[in-house]
């Protein structure tokens, strides 16, 4: 009997975060795959995703290339075009850059599981062209239009697409003209319940610390309305956004930095809601939160509108501005207080979703 070869292709295996979980998952379903991605972190990530099982492209031999692979953009379509697949009965591919451009022989079926198109190359451009240097934004005025051309010529030799939100579903609509069919991401709610305790004095944030998670919305405003907030995390932004937390001496704001699974699970369930400001594909964390029966106060745009209800399991705030998240965090509380939000019935809506939906 023949045994089926799988590739499981993913943009880069440097930190583990929501779209490592989903290669998690593929190799679950295949798990003798073998794993093709532009650069490879042994040191961070190999305990995950063994060194034997992995194959980088050739930017890897790159001085730092694990730390400075974002600044490749213009190189990354050749990079994954080289991969040779013409061994492979079937490619996987996880994807929010490049790695769905890489190229099957027309008997090789190539489902791509789609994080998001590069936001940086369609509806993010101009944000992402102002939070960067005079220098970056140089070559992004220059090679941006060759990329979306890429991106969109590539986006055709997909035979499969599956993405992780309504809202990705639009926005691949919007841009390559595909439909997609929406799978949410894994989410173990099984592992995540209440602690059956009250909930503590607290609002925590959990993410990396780079500028679209808007983690400085949180901070600032814990800061006016002087409330306590855990910050769990760590990412390029760090000094920033503690230098950020010491104009608020009277609020108590802690960063924790990368701490384990069983502290992140332990701190959501006994916060008392958490502040969630990013615009999202899908957002994992909100889900976790929930599956421990906690409240999520989030901004109203992207993956959230499909994960928190309003005024069930949640509440929502209009616009990234502080003035916003202080009024969404007062709403909240006045809500909370008249016992609005129920432990049992937040974790068991969220358990019940979930399970029907998981990759």
């Amino acid at each position: 009997m023949k045994f089926m070869k799988v590739a499981i292709v993913h943009d880069w295996l440097v930190n583990y975060g929501g779209a490592e979980r989903v290669v998690e998952a593929m190799l679950s379903l295949y798990p003798d795959a073998d794993i093709y991605t532009l650069v490879y972190d042994e040191k961070k990530i190999g305990k995950i995703f063994p060194k034997e099982k992995v194959h980088t492209s050739f930017i890897q031999k790159w001085p730092k290339a694990t730390k400075l692979y974002t600044k490749f953009l213009k190189f990354m379509p050749q990079a994954f075009e080289s991969f040779d697949f013409s061994s492979y009965d079937l490619v996987l591919c996880s994807s929010s850059s490049c790695a769905k451009g890489v190229i099957t022989p027309q008997s090789v079926p190539h489902i791509a599981y789609i994080h998001s198109p590069m936001r940086y190359a369609w509806d993010q451009f101009f944000e992402y062209q102002k939070r960067s240097g005079k220098l970056t934004q140089f070559f992004m005025n220059r090679w941006m239009p060759s990329i979306r051309l890429w991106d969109y010529v590539s986006s055709q030799r997909i035979d499969k697409i599956i993405c992780n939100s309504k809202y990705i579903a639009r926005r691949i609509k919007k841009y390559w003209n595909r439909e997609s069919e929406v799978i949410y991401p894994p989410v173990d709610t099984t592992r995540l319940s209440p602690n059956g305790k009250e909930a503590e004095d607290f609002y925590v944030v959990f993410s990396r610390f780079v500028p679209y998670k808007r983690i400085d919305l949180a901070i600032s405003a814990c800061g006016t309305l002087k409330k306590n907030l855990v910050v769990i995390g760590s990412g390029s932004q760090e000094k920033e956004l503690k230098e950020l937390a010491q104009k608020y001496p009277d609020a108590n704001i802690k960063f924790t930095g990368r701490i384990s699974d069983e502290e992140v699970q332990d701190y959501l369930q006994r916060c008392k809601a958490m502040i969630f400001s990013a615009e999202e594909d899908f957002g994992i964390i909100p889900v976790e939160v929930q599956a421990c029966g906690r409240p999520v106060i989030a901004f109203q745009k992207g993956g959230a509108l499909e994960t928190v209800i309003e005024n069930k399991t949640g509440v929502f705030f209009e616009k990234q501005e502080n003035d916003a998240v202080c009024k969404a965090i007062e709403k909240f509380e006045e809500l909370n207080e008249k016992g609005i939000f129920k432990t049992e019935k937040i974790s068991l809506a969220r358990k019940k979703f979930f399970n029907r939906k998981i990759l």
